[in-house]
């Protein structure tokens, strides 16, 4: 027996029980004394009419029926959770066909009454029970959900005459909704909940920008969460709704203007200090936004590549911890990899005259250091930094470094071998074939364009906290949002993040090289705007593993020498 008709048994079988159930109920309550009540009449009027639903079916209709609600996926409207899961349902017209005891306009009368019942009865208690204003703002969002569902007369429209009033315009409506939204606005500042408050009274001015009182709410909240710039533009606004509101209430917006001029006197000081902050910081941020296009301009026309690192771990948030141990030991990646950038970050080069003079750290992976140059010039060589930082043994008599962590004194300038790392190399492309390279989110980006530099450098301050605390946790969502795209690109093609790239290649560098030549090797690209070099004693175990695992591309030779 196919399961297309297994399924017609089951529900012919459901069909016939509940036939025979209805006879049997029918014949106990023929021979009753007092006959079928009124809950059994209305029973069997029911059954009889599922059992003449179920047997009219349309050719097809009841298999495909049998076969959804026989589905294991298949959620009834009644339990779903949003609208997607209702259209599943194919019920969603049903649904919002069903109608209220009472029109919404009704109910949202109704409920905004209860809401001012439930307000005074704060105001009047002596306990000082909150609970009246948390049943206040609860009433005040009951109306505006069926404030949503009243539909507004447009202009030249007649109501029906079976319809029940009373009838709002649109911006009546819309004044309607701001009342309601000022109100909850109100009942959660009794409670104190400044970001309620804001969230409300926001949306209340929104809807009608001439309500005086949400101005003064707003303007309020602002303060209490130390926004006093926010607070200052809401007072302003506020005053201005107040002298040109036409509104019929004017007792109500009269005490409002009062409420916000008494506001503006107690938090003139700090407002006056908020706006010449944000005066400064905008001054600070076009003459960082003058400096990064000058940069980018300078590089572009030297040829230099500059490229972009992660700002944040890219180990957070990881779902591929299928092996329990795979968070054990040091394996966040970026944090390995980039962990001494992050302290220098927000850092860029400095005009000096027709050149530059880059931030660079030098890397000494073998001892786990590190040191940062603030400014190395372009045309400074890289063994004349490297002499004043080691220099040779014969200059000193004991023949010891004055480095504490060089206890074999193996760092000396004559016995480093220098490299910088090659980034951004075209051997991937992503999944769709667009040529555009898809990286792990432990690569280094290139820099394709002014924009992409400057919103690269602006959020690296931000997440460093130079902007403060609010933007610092908007960019540092923002940098979570582009790494979980990378995430989600990589383990598309490659299955997982831990099948990370090859090391990426190294160029061994010659120290009589200045760091112009460096820069401008077709193979370097500077991430971070802060130049990397890698040094390792020539003949320790570390520089040897390191060879081992990277591919050196060559030696980079002063100009006039041959390049290998």
């Amino acid at each position: 027996m196919s399961a297309k008709s297994e399924k017609e048994r089951q529900h012919d079988e459901l069909l016939a029980k509940m036939e025979d159930a209805k006879k049997k109920w029918d014949a106990e309550d023929a021979s009753g004394s007092d006959g079928p009540g009124q809950t059994d009449a209305l029973l069997s009027q029911a059954i009889e009419l599922a059992l003449e639903q179920g047997k009219g079916w349309k050719p097809g209709e009841k298999e495909e029926y049998m076969s959804k609600i026989l589905d294991d996926d298949y959620i009834p409207p009644l339990f779903a959770e949003d609208m997607a899961e209702v259209e599943g349902s194919g019920l969603a017209e049903a649904f919002e066909a069903l109608q209220y005891d009472d029109p919404p306009v009704t109910m949202m009368l109704e409920a905004k009454k209860k809401g001012n019942e439930s307000f005074v009865s704060g105001k009047k208690n002596v306990a000082k029970n909150v609970q009246y204003y948390r049943d206040a703002a609860n009433k005040y969002y009951e109306a505006l959900f069926f404030a949503d569902r009243v539909v507004a007369l447009k202009e030249g429209d007649v109501p029906a005459e079976n319809e029940v009033g009373p009838f709002f315009s649109e911006k009546e409506l819309d004044e309607m909704k701001s009342t309601l939204r000022s109100n909850a606005a109100m009942a959660h500042l009794m409670l104190k909940n400044w970001g309620h408050v804001r969230n409300d009274a926001g949306k209340a001015v929104k809807l009608d920008p001439a309500n005086v009182k949400a101005w003064y709410r707003l303007a309020k909240a602002c303060a209490m969460l130390k926004d006093y710039e926010g607070a200052g533009d809401a007072i302003e606004k506020g005053l201005q709704a107040a002298e040109t509101s036409k509104k019929g209430d004017k007792s109500s917006t009269a005490a409002g203007e009062k409420e916000l001029k008494k506001l503006e006197s107690q938090l003139e000081k700090q407002i006056r200090r908020a706006r010449v902050d944000r005066e400064r910081r905008e001054k600070a941020r076009r003459v960082r936004a003058e400096a990064v296009e000058s940069i980018w301009s300078y590089c572009s026309d030297a040829g230099v590549r500059l490229g972009r690192v992660p700002l944040v771990s890219a180990g957070e948030e990881d779902d591929d911890n299928d092996d329990e141990t795979a968070n054990d030991g040091d394996d966040d990646g970026t944090e390995n990899c980039w962990h001494h950038h992050h302290p220098h970050t927000g850092r860029l080069p400095k005009r000096l005259g027709g050149s530059m003079a880059w931030p660079t750290m030098f890397l000494y992976p073998s001892h786990r250091q590190s040191d940062f140059v603030d400014g190395l010039a372009e045309e400074e060589m890289i063994a004349m930094r490297m002499a004043e930082m080691f220099p040779e043994s014969e200059d000193n008599d004991s023949g010891e470094t004055d480095i504490v962590w060089d206890h074999n004194n193996e760092f000396v300038c004559s016995k480093l071998a220098v490299y910088f790392e090659v980034h951004c190399i075209p051997s991937d492309v992503n999944t769709k074939g667009e040529g555009k390279m898809l990286l792990h989110p432990d690569q280094v980006e290139e820099l394709t364009s002014r924009g992409d530099a400057a919103r690269f450098y602006e959020s690296a301050r931000a997440l460093r906290g130079d902007e403060g605390e609010a933007l610092s946790t908007v960019a540092g969502c923002a940098e979570r949002v582009r790494l979980a795209r990378q995430k989600k690109a990589w383990k598309a093609k490659h299955g997982s993040l831990w099948c990370r790239p090859d090391p990426c290649p190294v160029v061994r560098v010659h120290p009589v090289v200045t760091l112009e030549q460096v820069l401008r090797d077709s193979r370097m690209v500077v991430p971070n705007f802060l130049v990397t070099f890698l040094l390792f004693p020539e003949d320790h175990p570390a520089h040897k593993e390191f060879l081992k695992e990277r591919r050196c591309l060559g030696v980079l030779q002063p100009e006039g020498a041959e390049q290998q």
